[in-house]
């Protein structure tokens, strides 16, 4: 037992450093070849965020592991905009840029009910090549605008790229944030995979919850810097670029490298449909508001920890009223409908 703590511990720590390093390195090489600030900086946007989720489910879903891997996405769609997005509104106010409002907005909610949809009854490989078609397009449609967020999208990938140590140390560094970043993924899947055998609880909920947010600290740490700095231009934008990512990339990952089974019935029941009404809620917010202040930041981190009780209740207690209304004839039907969705 002692031994899969460490291991956990161990890739929490490993995947969350070496990930930076991986994807600073990445965008200063980048900048190195000329690629263009704003390719640069969409892709940072996107892949740099989710990339220990990527890898973390990934390597799950090869081993076997899909509700962890799943679990893992659904967790972390949830958390960037309840656990994140809550915690940086409490310390000042975030205001949504237009162009959020334009693309970024309908996009990650759209990326997430389309996840949602699609894995009712598990995740098949024609499913994983949708969510990557999904993903295609919907960076096409991030570069082609990108135009309009130019100047604070060169800003970031500037910082990033100013303190470039040459192309050859940044190589390097590249592929040892790489090798680190698949290590430390490894470990957290076999820690996590581990727990859930010792604990006797099932996969995917530890993949929601404990695995959601290590992979999620990153995020958390540098949506929480930014606020306190007053730097809240990229914070909104940042998490629902995750979320375009983890529904689209993260999802087609899992659907192309697994075996397509969900067994832990949370995952398509509580632990779902909790992130969609996260999703819509924040973003019907966004439409009526336009800001985020400490208010609905205190509403979020309350959703965030409401769910954390919800499902930990729902797992360890099979006649709780939550599993009693998840595995009611009513939501039967409601998967059924689901179910017979196209894809």
């Amino acid at each position: 037992m002692l031994l899969i703590v460490l291991a956990l511990l161990a890739g929490l720590v490993l995947l969350s450093r070496a990930a930076d390093e991986f994807v600073t390195g990445a965008a200063r090489i980048a900048v190195n070849l000329k690629i263009s600030p704003i390719v640069v900086g969409a892709l940072l946007v996107g892949f740099g965020t989710s990339a220990p989720e990527m890898l973390v489910s990934g390597i799950a879903a090869v081993e076997g592991d899909d509700d962890l891997g799943i679990g893992n996405i659904i967790g972390s769609n949830l958390s960037n905009l309840s656990l994140i997005l809550g915690s940086a509104a409490l310390l000042i106010p975030l205001s949504i840029d237009s162009r959020i409002l334009r693309r970024e907005a309908p996009m990650a909610t759209g990326a997430v009910i389309i996840f949602a949809v699609l894995v009712q009854g598990g995740i098949s490989q024609t499913e994983g090549f949708i969510l990557l078609a999904g993903m295609i397009g919907a960076m096409a449609i991030l570069l082609m605008g990108s135009g309009e967020g130019s100047e604070s999208i060169a800003g970031e990938v500037g910082e990033i790229a100013e303190e470039s140590a040459g192309l050859g140390a940044e190589a390097l560094r590249t592929i040892l944030g790489l090798v680190g970043t698949v290590g430390g993924a490894w470990l957290l899947v076999y820690g996590a995979t581990g727990l859930a055998d010792e604990l006797g609880i099932n996969e995917g909920f530890v993949g929601v919850t404990l695995v959601a947010i290590g992979t999620s600290l990153p995020e958390l740490v540098t949506s929480v810097a930014a606020a306190r700095q007053k730097q809240t231009d990229l914070i909104v934008g940042n998490l629902l670029g995750s979320n375009i990512f983890n529904s689209f990339a993260v999802g087609a990952v899992v659907g192309l490298l697994g075996d397509g089974s969900i067994d832990d019935p949370s995952l398509t029941g509580l632990d779902l449909w909790y992130m969609l009404a996260i999703c819509i809620l924040a973003a019907i917010a966004m439409y009526t508001k336009g800001v985020f202040e400490k208010f609905e930041g205190g509403i979020l981190l309350g959703l965030f920890v409401g769910f954390l009780i919800a499902t930990w209740w729902n797992e360890t207690n099979s006649d709780a009223p939550v599993g009693m209304v998840m595995n009611s004839p009513a939501m039967d039907v409601v998967r059924t409908l689901f179910a017979t969705l196209p894809g």
